[in-house]
């Protein structure tokens, strides 16, 4: 992103992404979930998750891969335990409108579990945990993609499953604690933005069809994979955690990798926990405030200013977007311009 990159209002973005969805024929409710989740991730700096997505959903739509309208197919409800079959339709809805049921049922059974099988894209799962933290609770999304093979089994070559992003919302007695995190060391969507930059990674975070460690994101179209958490040294880990995400999400939803899914598609699982339903709102608060101000309080080592917590500075980032406008990264506005163009919609002016 460019120093003097231009800025734009929060607002405007959301209000010009949702008119893209809506003429591109998205229900009202799923053209607003679409672009208000993926200004939120830009608005907290993931900005290979925000709007840098919008073409490739508008594309989704075209095609008939994204579905346009209706709801997801109630596979099982038992109360605090939900299975929704997604339909395809868009992930931002279909996810955010499982954290809100979550949050609903938490606070009726204590905790409540959300399964979501044949979603599209669902974007940065960090946009959808203040849904759950701004009221008290406590929030875990994970996701993966039954038809997408990108990261290797600790010890293979060959891509089997997805990045596996899981994401944590955590309440405190001041901002929450935001985990984002992906069983791999990085992701196909930052590997694709700099490929186009002619740039490569800083480290050897993939590793080529023969197994060779790399730095160059190029590899992932020549057969090479993303490297597992932990890369060649505590692989194992990443790849741990992605079996756990694959079991958490397809394998409760019942439906992934076994079937043979074609085109985009996504399986999600949010769990949210409401703390007054174990040992008290108050306890939980008390417990998670230390451990913020403790991991805080902890000396900085060299070349370190300070121990933050995760989220923070994403929280940072988003106070400062929505005061002095959000800073696109280099080309997602001109990416959408034909998009704006077929669809007869203004895109927003820079402040």
């Amino acid at each position: 992103m460019s120093a003097a990159a231009p800025r734009y209002r929060g607002g405007d973005l959301v209000a010009s992404a949702e008119a893209l969805f809506a003429a591109a024929g998205l229900e009202a409710d799923k053209a607003n979930a679409v672009a208000t989740y993926l200004v939120e991730a830009d608005l907290m700096g993931h900005t290979t998750h925000g709007l840098a997505l919008a073409g490739w959903y508008l594309d989704g739509v075209a095609d008939g891969v994204m579905t346009r309208a209706g709801a997801p197919e109630v596979v099982s409800d038992r109360g605090a335990a939900v299975c929704w079959r997604g339909r395809r339709l868009p992930g931002a809805w279909l996810t955010s409108e499982a954290v809100k049921l979550g949050c609903e049922r938490a606070r009726t059974h204590g905790a409540a579990t959300i399964v979501i099988g044949d979603s599209h894209h669902i974007g940065c799962l960090a946009a959808y945990l203040p849904i759950a933290t701004d009221q008290g609770l406590m929030v875990s999304i994970a996701s993966s993609s039954p038809s997408g093979a990108q990261v290797a089994p600790f010890g293979g070559l060959k891509g089997l499953y997805t990045p596996d992003p899981v994401a944590h919302g955590i309440p405190t007695p001041g901002d929450p604690i935001l985990i984002d995190i992906s069983a791999s060391i990085t992701t196909v969507n930052m590997s694709q933005r700099l490929i186009k930059a002619g740039e490569r990674f800083p480290h050897d975070w993939l590793m080529d069809k023969d197994g060779v460690p790399s730095s160059d994101p190029k590899v992932m179209t020549e057969g090479g994979t993303l490297l597992p958490t932990g890369g060649l040294d505590h692989g194992q880990k990443g790849y741990g955690m992605a079996l756990h995400a694959e079991a958490v999400t397809q394998g409760l939803a019942g439906y992934g990798r076994a079937d043979a899914p074609k085109g985009v598609n996504a399986a999600v699982t949010v769990q949210v926990y409401d703390p007054e339903a174990f040992g008290g709102r108050e306890a939980f608060l008390r417990q998670t405030g230390w451990l913020a101000d403790a991991c805080r309080a902890n000396p900085p080592r060299p070349g370190v200013k300070a121990v933050r917590l995760p989220g923070e500075a994403a929280l940072r980032r988003k106070r400062e977007a929505l005061r002095d406008g959000v800073a696109l990264h280099d080309g997602i506005l001109a990416s959408l311009e034909p998009h704006a163009a077929r669809l007869g919609v203004t895109l927003p002016a820079a402040l």
